[in-house]
């Protein structure tokens, strides 16, 4: 169990930026797959709707980690917490990758769909492990890192 205390607006900037490298390179490769698979192998799709997600989701993200980081406050955070953090996110998030796929692709078909699916899957882990990992790192690193050693 890790305490969770109130941490800046700029970690959760960095935090985000983290995630969306992880999941925009996660997302870029299952785009890649589905297509493929489908033979239908479009890299440009791929990064079209990975540079899309980048962007509206990083903003989605901000939001969504500022409301859970009040509810965390001051608090021990549980393993089943994390999870249901996971859980609220991948709701927005796989929502989101469906709308942005039908879009790019021009069919909100059963591509888009394994699109959303698979990542459902992916991104359900590497989430949850990108939070666990960030609840270790202790706050005030990242301002120690960025703009040198507290006097």
């Amino acid at each position: 169990m890790t305490t969770y205390k109130k941490e800046s607006h700029l970690r959760s900037l960095i935090k985000g930026i983290s995630w969306r490298v992880i999941a925009t390179t996660d997302t870029i490769l299952v785009v890649l797959l589905i297509t493929c698979i489908i033979g239908d192998c479009s890299l440009e799709n791929a990064i079209k709707i990975g540079s899309i997600e980048f962007f509206l989701k990083f903003v989605v993200y901000y939001f969504h980690e500022r409301i859970w980081q009040r509810s965390f406050a001051n608090k021990v955070v549980t393993q089943k917490q994390t999870l249901h953090k996971t859980i609220s996110w991948r709701i927005i998030a796989t929502t989101m990758t469906f709308l942005i796929s039908g879009s790019v692709l021009n069919a909100f078909d059963e591509i888009a769909l394994y699109i959303a699916l698979t990542e459902l899957f992916t991104k359900f882990a590497l989430y949850y492990l990108h939070e666990r990992l960030w609840l270790k790192l202790p706050l005030g690193r990242i301002r120690q890192f960025f703009f040198g050693k507290k006097k």
